[in-house]
């Protein structure tokens, strides 16, 4: 199950983007325009991660954050600001902020910031899986054996690698580059087209259509992920 994150921002431009690029990075996403009502959500949903702005219409961010911890939530909080001064990332740390980003910001920090946060509070992270089945697949990473639909797979060794890692980190954007280091460990004239080729390998193998894969998703410019 890939993480839930709750973004209260009063800009709807800036809603509609995060939303955008966090669902796109496989996290479920909820909103909330204003503190008064993204207090309530935090403190009635389950989420792993609060993207919380400090500048709110009914309850300013910092007081959103402090009622939170008040209530005895550990839930990981990044705050969003257009202020810079040292003084305001202070007080929203002081008060329980885990992370603190100023306005404008990078999307791809601030997606690093997300996962790092995720990572320390111990989500968004399933641990080196086993054994593990989807559709009518059934893998046994530990004695390297795949089938489907009953029927055995031979799949490579970098193949097997490969999937165990992606299903390590189902629901996450993992990069080619990501993949190299941990499957490849770069290896001389090992490319990101190695990657390609057998990421198409493994849908040919475990897809029931390649061409439009349930499973192994490509992300565009940026990698692959594997969708539960």
């Amino acid at each position: 199950m890939s993480a839930r994150i709750l973004i209260v921002e009063d800009e709807p431009g800036l809603v509609l983007t995060l939303t955008d690029l966090l669902s796109a990075e496989g996290y479920e996403v909820e909103s909330a325009q204003d503190g008064l009502s993204g207090l309530r959500k935090a403190l009635e949903g389950q989420f792993d991660l609060i993207v919380l702005d400090v500048m709110l219409p009914g309850k300013n961010g910092f007081d959103v954050c402090r009622e939170l911890r008040q209530q005895g939530r550990d839930t990981a909080v990044l705050m969003l600001t257009a202020r810079g001064q040292v003084v305001d990332r202070v007080v929203g740390l002081k008060l329980g902020a885990d992370d603190y980003l100023a306005k404008p910001f990078d999307p791809a920090e601030l997606t690093a910031r997300i996962e790092a946060l995720l990572r320390r509070a111990g989500r968004n992270t399933y641990g080196p899986p086993s054994q593990f089945e989807f559709g009518d697949v059934w893998a046994d990473f530990d004695h390297g054996t795949v089938t489907k639909a009953g029927k055995p797979v031979q799949l490579a060794g970098k193949e097997l690698q490969l999937l165990r890692y992606l299903v390590e980190h189902r629901g996450q954007t993992v990069s080619r580059e990501r993949l190299l280091e941990a499957v490849w460990e770069y290896s001389a004239g090992v490319t990101s087209r190695t990657v390609d080729v057998h990421i198409a390998w493994l849908r040919q193998k475990l897809e029931d259509t390649p061409q439009s894969p349930r499973w192994i998703h490509t992300v565009r410019g940026v990698g692959y992920r594997f969708v539960p």
